[in-house]
């Protein structure tokens, strides 16, 4: 019993020294603080309650403090706001956040909102002469939705059992200090659903854990609906990991960019402290919390290079119940055909919206695509057959006796992925096949460039995508690691699958962070939302006019009206128009 009360003591005290190792900056000098950071007569003020302990099973091992700050107003017949806070009450109370709330509440600047001021974990060392394993990186640095889902699956719906909170993310804010801040942004820009107003405070967007790709990411990505303030002093730290001031600048400067709804502080001469946030913490929160009730929108970038994306037209269901889709592909007309590996199904969408059965046991058929003649070509792999369908949806064998997953056709011939074998095969339409290529380390989706010379081929386990020529005799020559993807920081396989082109030229690659659009030299320009949760399988472009982006996701199939235009492979070759480079 002495040993358990010993370790339980000791767990309080290092959670207590973690967040003052995690903030391990002191304020040089008091602030100058406003009135609304100061106690005002007559306002009522809020109470804390706590430390309560939480141990966690997404961060295995580790025990934590946190405090709960109810205002006087809360009375919880309607749902109070929330307002996280990194590096628990002693983050809170530098800020002087409490008392902030206090005297904003009762002017009506912000709602009821109750606060949940929380520390990192740490992991209890086993005995006295041990170290403990303190977590604050590990948790706040990381990018990735680890954090987010802390909040969401253990600590919200702890603190629920108690408080009548609200689950509308306009109602929830985030905020922290250092690596405290990084991890508010990184919660609400993995979950947006969760989470929309961010307060960073000298925020750590430096090459810690891969904080500092947030500024590409930010001027690539689809907007998400997120209002952000960032505070920064000029004398911030400058060390190996990056400049503190100059990385804050870069964000600031990424939002601007893509359109967000973005305010900033910067304080002269303020160092890695937090003086000057305490002393614009009232500007900063009025600001946050302006115009509450009225939902926080995607802002619209009004710079971005590639310009796809039309302001309100977002992913719509086409069709769902199935198990696994894959294989989108359309007619000359633009009609939606796609697969349901596991029914062993083809269905296609007829014009008035309908989801019917075109094809049923189909031998496993995965990548489909249309040729010339407006036969639907197969990928059968449990069969180990390349088919194809005449539109009453007879079939033909077209090769027999290889293992197949996608396939794009050149006129009259084609080519398709083998992953397991690590090949891709050429095939013509009289049953003929050979390997044109071995030792992609799984290769998946396949397209070719409108002119026919080009054939792009995607690794599921890599970053890249590979590039060859496509020869006079159809052999391919040149390969190339040509397409740079971006990873997740969970994984660092891409998950590239399926593809489609637009007329551009640029090529549209289903992944783990959603369909990343590459320009004709390989670039990532735009990162395209995911449809649904699960995964991205393929991509294609539809509708009459070739501009509705159809996309199989899980379960599901998604489209989504675009400003660029695909074409059908059974078109006339044409060169696409030369690229910026």
């Amino acid at each position: 019993m002495l040993l358990v009360a010993s370790l339980r003591r000791s767990v309080l005290s290092i959670a207590m020294l973690s967040t003052l190792l995690g903030s391990s900056f002191a304020v040089a000098q008091k602030p100058n603080l406003l009135p609304d950071s100061l106690p005002q007569e007559g306002v009522p003020q809020g109470e804390i309650k706590g430390p309560f302990e939480w141990k966690s099973e997404i961060f295995p091992g580790t025990v934590r403090n946190y405090w709960i700050y109810v205002p006087k107003q809360y009375d919880g017949s309607e749902p109070a706001c929330v307002a996280i806070v990194q590096d628990g009450l002693g983050r809170a109370k530098g800020w002087n956040l409490p008392t902030v709330m206090d005297n904003l509440i009762h002017q009506g600047e912000m709602p009821v909102t109750v606060g949940i001021f929380i520390d990192p974990g740490v992991v209890p060392s086993p005995h006295e002469k041990a170290q403990p394993r303190f977590n604050r990186s590990y948790e706040y640095d990381a990018v990735g939705d680890r954090y987010a889902r802390f909040l969401i699956e253990e600590i919200l719906p702890e603190v629920g059992k108690t408080y009548n909170l609200s689950d509308n993310p306009d109602d929830r804010m985030i905020a922290g200090a250092s690596s405290g801040a990084i991890a508010a942004f990184t919660a609400a820009w993995e979950r947006p659903d969760q989470f929309r107003r961010v307060l960073s405070t000298i925020g750590t967007y430096v090459g810690l854990r891969g904080g500092d790709g947030y500024p590409t990411l930010i001027r690539k990505s689809e907007n998400k609906p997120l209002r952000v303030f960032l505070q920064d002093g000029t004398e911030d730290l400058d060390i190996y990991a990056g400049d503190w001031f100059v990385a804050n600048q870069d964000m600031l400067s990424a939002l601007q960019y893509a359109g967000y709804d973005v305010d900033h502080a910067w304080g002269e001469g303020g160092g890695h402290d937090s003086k000057h946030s305490a002393e614009i913490m009232p500007r900063a929160m009025k600001w946050l919390w302006r115009d509450h009730g009225q939902p926080i929108e995607k802002g619209v970038a009004p710079n971005r290079r590639v310009d796809l994306l039309i302001p309100g037209e977002e992913w719509k269901l086409v069709s769902d119940g199935h198990k696994f889709t894959e294989g989108p592909a359309v007619t000359k007309e633009g009609d939606l055909y796609f697969t349901d590996i596991p029914n062993d199904k083809i269905h296609r969408v007829t014009k008035d919206g309908k989801v019917e059965v075109f094809a049923e046991n189909t031998g496993g058929a995965n990548g489909l695509m249309f040729g010339e003649e407006g036969k639907l070509y197969a990928c059968r792999n449990e069969d180990k057959q390349i088919v194809r369908y005449t539109t009453d949806g007879q079939m033909e064998v077209v090769v027999e006796g290889v293992e197949s997953n996608d396939m794009v056709l050149v006129g009259e011939e084609g080519y398709f992925t083998d992953p397991g074998n690590k090949k891709v095969h050429r095939f013509t339409f009289d049953g003929k096949h050979e390997v044109v290529d071995e030792g992609i380390d799984r290769p998946n989706g396949i397209v070719a460039s409108s002119d026919r010379t080009l054939l792009t081929v995607a690794d599921t386990t890599g970053r890249f995508t590979y590039s060859f020529q496509i020869q006079p005799d159809g052999k391919l020559a040149h390969k190339q690691t040509y397409g740079w993807l971006h990873t997740p920081d969970s994984n660092s396989q891409s998950g590239a699958d399926g593809m489609t082109v637009d007329r551009e030229g640029r090529i549209y690659v289903t992944t783990r962070m959603g369909v990343q659009v590459l320009d004709q030299p390989g670039r990532v320009n735009l990162i395209i939302d995911k449809p649904g949760a699960g995964w991205l399988s393929n991509v294609v472009f539809g509708g009459p006019d070739f501009d509705v982006l159809y996309a199989t996701c899980g379960e599901a199939v998604y489209a989504r009206k675009m400003k660029a235009k695909g074409f059908h492979p059974a078109e006339a070759p044409f060169a696409p128009p030369k690229p910026g480079l």
